[in-house]
């Protein structure tokens, strides 16, 4: 069977200890992968049935095993045998670094290796090494993390196991009005009162900035149209760079005095021009709209 035909994506992470699989799962996890850590072996086919099951909510698992669990090769290895049997097809990511980058990654966090015993580091990872060289020979993907930055292992987990809609960053662009705070999440905010209030005209007062008559009149003021061009290629720059460092979830406030008029018509309009550029998944919130 096809992962059609099953309606579930299998992937198993593994690797030693210190070469990355925590990153790689908040990887996953960022991808849409429903990740389970340290699953008991015995447990997974069943917890991949479940996730089969679910009627299309779970479409995506991944199972991170490292040498905590007991039995670790021997029952992860006739697990994977067993989910392909059943048409799963697992494809399994191995993640690995040298001995050297791995005991100073262990000195920087100041923990112990899971094998290491009344031993010293070097031998924990020895014997992890070699209690896993069965798993990595059968591996479908092997990432040495040993020159690699957490955007660079993001980046080849994204490449493997990531969908052009997953990969794409979220933008929320988010209106507010200055008088009741500002958003606290954030992450660029702009000041729209630089451009003529609608609220001093009457016959626009009581519209906001999702009619008509109150977008026209904000969009047809000098500087709106320059402002909004710019401000389109300055997100293209800083999208750009937020998402080789991995963020994939940014929110732009725009804010008027209250949130109701000027900040929502230009929201609006921003947010139809983001959601044509490429790499953009865009929705639109209007946090004080409708509040006077």
């Amino acid at each position: 069977m096809s992962e059609e035909q099953t309606g579930i994506e299998v992937a198993v992470v593994s690797g030693l200890s210190g070469a990355g699989r925590s990153t790689a799962a908040k990887c996953l996890e960022d991808l849409g992968w429903f990740v389970v850590d340290n699953l008991p072996p015995e447990l997974i086919a069943t917890m991949v049935e479940l996730g089969a099951r679910s009627s299309g909510a779970i479409t995506r698992v991944a199972v991170v095993m490292d040498v905590r669990s007991r039995a670790f090769t021997e029952d992860l290895g006739s697990v994977i045998k067993d989910l392909d049997a059943r048409g799963y097809k697992p494809k399994v990511l191995f993640l690995e670094a040298t001995d050297e980058v791995l005991i100073r990654r262990f000195e920087q966090v100041r923990r112990g290796h899971p094998l290491q015993g009344e031993g010293r580091l070097a031998d924990g990872i020895a014997a992890e090494r070699s209690l896993l060289s069965r798993l990595r020979s059968e591996a479908d993907l092997v990432l040495d993390t040993t020159a690699l930055s957490v955007h660079q292992l993001r980046a080849k987990i994204e490449d493997a196991f990531g969908t052009e809609a997953s990969t794409r960053t979220r933008v929320t662009v988010l209106s507010f009005g200055y008088k009741y705070g500002l958003p606290m999440d954030a992450d660029l905010v702009m000041d729209c009162r630089f451009l003529p209030n609608p609220f001093w005209i009457p016959e626009l007062r009581e519209f906001n900035g999702l009619d008509e008559e109150v977008r026209n009149y904000v969009l047809g003021q000098e500087g709106a149209e320059e402002f909004l061009v710019n401000y389109q290629q300055l997100l293209r720059l800083v999208g750009a760079g937020y998402h080789r460092e991995g963020k994939r979830y940014l929110t732009l406030a725009l804010g008027c005095t209250g949130g109701k008029h000027r900040s929502v018509a230009l929201v609006e309009e921003l947010a139809r021009r983001l959601a044509d550029d490429e790499g953009m998944m865009v929705k639109t919130v209007h946090r004080d709209l409708g509040r006077e």
